[in-house]
């Protein structure tokens, strides 16, 4: 793999552990992967760490359901969960797929670079 891709890998996992948004999974993910760069652990934990990367990006249709449901406004507030689905369907009508919480635009960043990390 090019270093310069994986320092830019390193540097965008780096950031989704510092995300207050980054699920506890992903963020053990991120570190173990981490970890493993450099040795010959990296080849096994990187299919690992982007399959929970691939499991927890968030689809804009995903995040406007839970937003306007219940479940949402109870776990954000009726104010915040109102935000939120507001601010997604903009984004999504304007063209993104997925919610654009730093975690989650850390996570596209790095599946970005999938194909070259599973080289």
């Amino acid at each position: 793999m090019d270093q310069e891709i994986l320092n830019y890998v390193v540097e965008k996992t780096r950031e989704l552990i510092h995300a207050p948004s980054c699920s506890n999974e992903a963020k053990i993910a991120a570190q173990c992967w981490l970890d493993a760069v450099g040795t010959d652990a990296q080849k096994e934990e990187t299919p690992k760490f982007l399959e929970e990367l691939e499991e927890d990006i968030m689809p804009l249709d995903q995040l406007i359901r839970f937003a306007e449901s219940e479940k949402g406004r109870r776990y954000f507030g009726a104010d915040t969960a109102e935000g939120i689905a507001s601010h997604a369907k903009e984004i999504q009508a304007a063209g993104a797929r997925y919610c654009d919480c730093p975690a989650c635009l850390a996570v596209a960043a790095i599946l970005e670079k999938k194909d070259e990390l599973l080289e």
